[in-house]
């Protein structure tokens, strides 16, 4: 029996990785991760002011842009302390209890954003639907009541993943292979029976792909109405309304998508390819969606270049 404890012993630690092969230039890739942190963290911070502070933002739309930009911020806080800890210093080791906690928030937060992006779709298709009664229908009192269900649904779906982690025993592999700590990556490593972590994770990411989904439904509404307005001028405008949130799904999504994909199908792809899309899937969403919101949201727009006006003055 000692044999074949001392055969097994628990791993303590485990070990992230950057990126392969280019660890003497860690370094120099920090810099441009720090940036796009640092950009991330200020613009959602920024759409957040502007949305509590003016009135002017205080309607439906602006309320659940709020919604996602904490979603992006959480996501973003999330990942900064491993990938800084990496990149900068090449500390990669993590232990197995800050790495469940991580991969909770990660993808507690990963839910929540779908879930952000399923209601703006929804918010989008009342507002071209029935614009008279939008903002009956979509008012603070339901507004706060939907962001609240979302958050808590968000949270509850994964909560469950840090005790079934907690299981399993970890005994023979400790090298994660992204930056930061994910389940499906974590329960690769156990050394004991997983079907459970696998099942239940396969539950989240269907949930997932369920508001996708839902998504993808609302714009086919959107379109048949679009389609039977009769002024091209007409068109544009209702489809230009929809397009900063358009450009959210795709750059949340398609990372997600594209990811999944190599792992089921492209089995020798460059572990490069497939750390590059991880970082990308955390990295790129916070960064994107406050430039996409303030270039396209005429409000948000113009109280930025006002602010910077009177920064300047």
């Amino acid at each position: 029996m000692s044999a074949f404890n001392t055969s097994e012993v628990e791993i303590s630690t485990f070990f992230l990785i950057g990126i392969p092969g280019m660890k003497h230039s860690h370094i120099w890739v920090s810099i441009p991760i720090c940036l796009m942190y640092l950009l991330a963290i200020l613009g959602n911070c920024t759409i957040l002011f502007f949305i509590k502070t003016e009135t002017s933002l205080h309607e439906p739309m602006y309320y659940f842009l709020t919604m996602l930009a904490f979603s992006d911020l959480g996501l973003s806080i999330s990942s900064l302390p491993t990938m800084l800890r990496i990149f900068l210093f090449n500390a990669t080791g993590i232990s197995p209890d800050a790495c469940f906690a991580q991969e909770f928030f990660i993808h507690g937060f990963s839910a929540m954003e779908s879930s952000v992006l399923f209601i703006m779709s929804i918010d989008r298709l009342i507002a071209i639907c029935n614009p008279l009664k939008y903002t009956s229908i979509l008012n603070s009192v339901r507004v706060f009541k939907i962001g609240l269900v979302s958050a808590i649904k968000s949270l509850l779906l994964v909560f469950p993943f840090p005790f079934i982690l907690k299981r399993l025993r970890f005994c023979k592999k400790s090298l994660l292979s992204h930056s930061y700590c994910l389940h499906q990556d974590v329960i690769k490593l156990a050394c004991s029976d997983n079907r459970v972590n696998v099942i239940y994770g396969l539950l989240v990411a269907l949930t997932a792909m369920l508001d996708l989904i839902c998504i993808a439904v609302s714009y086919m509404l959107i379109m048949k109405i679009v389609l039977g307005i009769t002024s091209h001028k007409g068109c544009l405008k209702v489809l230009n309304t929809c397009i900063s949130h358009i450009c959210a799904v795709l750059i949340f999504y398609v990372p997600i998508i594209t990811l999944a994909i190599i792992h089921r199908f492209a089995k020798n792809v460059s572990p490069v390819v497939t750390v590059v899309i991880a970082d990308t899937f955390l990295l790129v969403p916070p960064l994107m969606n406050p430039l996409v919101y303030s270039v396209k949201s005429q409000q948000i727009r113009n109280l930025i270049l006002m602010k910077l006006c009177e920064i300047k003055g």
